[in-house]
């Protein structure tokens, strides 16, 4: 190898080392002022056509989305929040200008691609949603191209199985701080059928570890608009929507103009004024909780509920706020259809952790949820055992 190192090297450079050639020197310092003039140029034009273009990309996402907060109020159904995104979707992109989606293959499974949308070709660029293909590496890489180089907000689909092909492009949108929002669909066991290969353990915990990531996992319909909107106004932080692919009952039933969800956690169900247990969940495990805490109290144990949509967001919260959640009971369990990894700094050594750190199973996703022991069921019963040792 050194032999051939040799041979290719030139032998007939004369100059000092880090001394440039006057004649190269000059021929760099002539690109260099061919360059200067062009961003000049190109500065004076922008800078008259800037109030243009800032006027051409305001989009009142607030608006909007307040509206279909209280339609999700007045609707109040099961909705899987792969569907409820889209929804979110069709509201915004029947008026904005601003957002260019796409999908990595999976636009029907990821509901990225809306009524709204028209399709950017090749030779036609008109449009506001590119088909990818099967490059999530890809496609991850072009919405930080589109993030970095222009006032669009990019966002693209694909299942959270797939976000480790995403992986270095979602730590670069960190690294750099870019407004680039990943929807990632198929979040857990709740697909079933798939089984191992397509269903996310360590993906969450993964992606949490990530600085400068914000990893949403919503609980209903409600949860996932709101998240829509933080991830849509966080300019300086990309985003990842983690949605399931099967229904989710509504944990709320009443309009608030507060976004709970920028809280990070809140809590969403109280079975007493005096409790003896934190249930802490997210995503399509909130409705388990909700539905443990219940059973729970038909024991005479009492419970708060608390939903956490976004752990970043909660772990960013003042002190204070950190204590009205965490602080209040001693015991404290969580629920999520993953690894536990990420929720022992909440539950702490006298709780308990619910969740997967094994590969999963192929069958019906509720005979999933029953193998691996996420039932109310079987929580309440552990959970009780708990409290009374």
């Amino acid at each position: 190898m050194f032999r051939i190192f040799v041979r290719i090297c030139p032998t007939t450079w004369s100059n000092e080392p880090f001394e440039i050639p006057k004649n190269i020197l000059n021929e760099w310092r002539k690109v260099g002022k061919k360059g200067a003039k062009l961003e000049s140029a190109w500065g004076k034009v922008y800078k008259r056509k800037k109030k243009i273009i800032d006027k051409v990309f305001k989009n009142n996402f607030s608006k909007i989305l307040k509206s279909e907060k209280q339609n999700s109020i007045k609707e109040n159904k099961s909705l899987a929040s792969r569907k409820a995104s889209e929804l979110t979707l069709n509201a915004l992109t029947k008026e904005n200008n601003t957002l260019i989606g796409g999908s990595a293959d999976l636009a029907g499974s990821n509901n990225t691609k809306t009524k709204h949308h028209n399709v950017i070709k090749p030779a036609n660029f008109d449009g506001d949603y590119i088909h990818y293909g099967v490059r999530e590496h890809a496609m991850s890489g072009i919405m930080n191209g589109l993030a970095l180089h222009s006032k669009f907000i990019p966002y693209g689909g694909t299942f959270l199985i797939f976000s480790d092909y995403c992986k270095p492009s979602i730590r670069l949108s960190a690294l750099m701080g870019l407004r680039v929002i990943y929807v990632m669909t198929h979040d857990s066991i709740g697909l079933g059928e798939d089984g191992p290969t397509h269903q996310p353990i360590e993906q969450l915990s993964g992606l949490r570890s990530i600085p400068n990531l914000n990893v949403f996992r919503p609980a209903d319909r409600m949860e996932t608009i709101e998240c829509w909107e933080v991830a849509l106004k966080n300019s300086g932080t990309p985003s990842v929507l983690s949605l399931t692919r099967q229904n989710l009952n509504p944990i709320r039933e009443k309009y608030s103009n507060i976004n709970r969800c920028s809280f990070g956690a809140y809590e969403v169900l109280r079975t007493n004024k005096n409790i003896h247990l934190t249930i802490l969940a997210s995503g399509s495990e909130v409705n388990l909780a909700i539905e443990t805490s219940h059973k729970l109290a038909k024991d005479k144990i009492y419970t708060k509920v608390i939903s956490v949509p976004c752990q970043d967001l909660f772990d960013s919260q003042s002190k204070l706020y950190k204590k009205k959640i965490l602080g209040e009971t001693k015991f404290k369990i969580s629920i999520e259809a993953a690894s536990t990894d990420c929720w022992k700094k909440y539950v702490g050594t006298e709780g308990l952790a619910f969740g997967i750190d094994t590969f999963g199973k192929s069958a019906p996703y509720k005979e999933v949820y029953k193998y691996f022991g996420l039932t109310a069921e079987n929580i309440s019963k552990k959970t009780k055992n708990l409290i009374k040792s």
